[in-house]
């Protein structure tokens, strides 16, 4: 399990989100650095002219005065006088790079001896130490209020910054969508083509090689939609051309006068290239164009059992309840046709078994055989045109396109075939399709 997404759009959105994130926090600590200076140059010299007029005044004043001046001091400025007792507990400054540079610049003005602390006997202020006659000896603590050092953080910057944010991330959203929308719709479009069917074209819009993309797509699309229109064509013509003098030469063979075995030898090769002729039909043809039309997948493969019943093979036929379903009976019956004699040709006079069920948002139709199977690392070969295994389970005729037909009609709905070994002994080869009810 991750927490990273994996879309396209989701992915670039975060990322460039994150680089906004780390753009403004840099941007903070480089404006929050730049202004140290002038906030520690101007602070000290606060500081420093501060001490050196309350110096001035006490020193000035007269004697009587001196307590006057002081809460004059404390009333208006906020500036209160303590002295200096060697009992003071003060605490050392924090170790912050800002108060170290103020602590700098009043020693430069104000002499080495110069004290700074936050906490003198348990008050909080800003305490700056100060001798009446400029020696080193401190005689008094000038103490200003906290205020003058914080730096106060306006609230209404927090709401102009989420709203920049906000816009940032919005203008981010359309931009990256730009260009997620046309590749989900590529996407969805190539996984049409897999699917053995012709998608719409797709629109032309976008950014340059957004519009690049789409117009090969749609390039490769048409030829290949047009090669395979091509070739059902060129297939439907050498059918024609080759079934009609093979139907006049079995008519021939059994008209001639050689005997009975070799008569019948002849014929089976004769019905072996028919039987060619028909796979070739059937894979360059997939669905044929039919359109998908409400069926009864129950009734439709008890017809097919009832059709071999009729030739004096039993074939066993399972179905599950269910309601009509959007697919192309005519091409369905031919793919589980396929896998019937495939099953016959292979199981011999052992028991077939012919099933539907459901599954979650999927309807099987499963052939099941008691023959020799197909290993699981061969299974997806064996799908693919002109293949066969050199072993018994494919020493029938036939020009290897049986499973390569089944596999293109399940894929034109939307589904797959599955070639998987059967308990007990054997293969069970199921067309997976989704339900057009769930």
């Amino acid at each position: 399990m991750t927490f990273f997404p994996r879309t396209l759009l989701w992915r670039t959105f975060l990322l460039v989100a994150l680089l906004m994130l780390l753009s403004v926090w840099a941007w903070f600590v480089i404006f929050n650095t730049y202004q140290r200076e002038p906030r520690a140059r101007e602070l000290s010299q606060m500081i420093v002219s501060a001490a050196n007029l309350t110096r001035a005044a006490l020193i000035t004043a007269r004697p009587e005065a001196r307590l006057d001046l002081l809460r004059e001091l404390s009333d208006r400025e906020g500036i209160h006088i303590y002295p200096v007792e060697d009992t003071d507990l003060i605490e050392p400054l924090p170790d912050r790079p800002f108060l170290r540079r103020v602590q700098t610049l009043v020693r430069e003005q104000l002499g080495p001896q110069t004290m700074l602390t936050l906490r003198r006997d348990g008050e909080r202020a800003l305490f700056i130490s100060f001798g009446i006659d400029y020696s080193d000896q401190a005689d008094y603590w000038l103490a200003l209020p906290l205020e003058r050092i914080d730096r106060f953080f306006p609230i209404e910057w927090l709401g102009w910054a989420a709203a920049a944010l906000l816009l940032s991330l919005a203008g981010t959203w359309l931009i990256v969508s730009r260009v997620a929308r046309p590749l989900k719709t590529l996407a969805a479009a190539a996984g049409e083509i897999g699917r053995g069917r012709t998608p719409r074209p797709i629109a032309i819009e976008g950014p340059t090689e957004i519009k690049m993309l789409a117009h090969a797509f749609n390039e490769m699309s048409a030829d290949l939609d047009r090669l395979d229109q091509d070739r059902a064509l060129i297939l439907a013509g050498i059918s024609h051309d080759l079934r009609t003098p093979l139907t006049r030469l079995r008519m021939g063979i059994e008209m001639s006068g050689m005997d009975d075995a070799m008569r019948a030898e002849t014929v089976a090769d004769i019905e072996e290239m028919d039987c060619t002729i028909g796979q070739f039909l059937d894979f360059a043809r997939a669905d044929g164009g039919e359109p998908l039309q409400a069926t009864d997948l129950g009734a439709l493969l008890a017809d097919l059992t009832e059709q071999y019943r009729r030739r004096g093979i039993e074939i066993a036929c399972v179905v599950a309840a269910l309601p009509p379903q959007a697919v192309r009976p005519k091409a369905l019956r031919r793919a589980l046709g396929n896998l019937v004699e495939n099953a016959l040709r292979h199981a011999g006079d052992l028991p077939i078994e012919l099933s539907l069920q459901t599954a979650g948002k999927n309807v099987r139709l499963a052939v099941a055989d008691r023959g020799p199977g197909i290993p699981p690392d061969e299974a997806e070969r064996l799908k693919l045109p002109f293949t066969r295994r050199e072993n018994a389970r494919t020493n029938a005729v036939g020009a290897g396109l049986g499973l390569a037909i089944v596999d293109r009609v399940a894929r034109s709905h939307s589904g797959r075939l599955e070639l998987l070994p059967r308990d007990g002994g054997g293969l069970l080869a199921r067309i997976v399709v989704p339900r057009s009810d769930a």
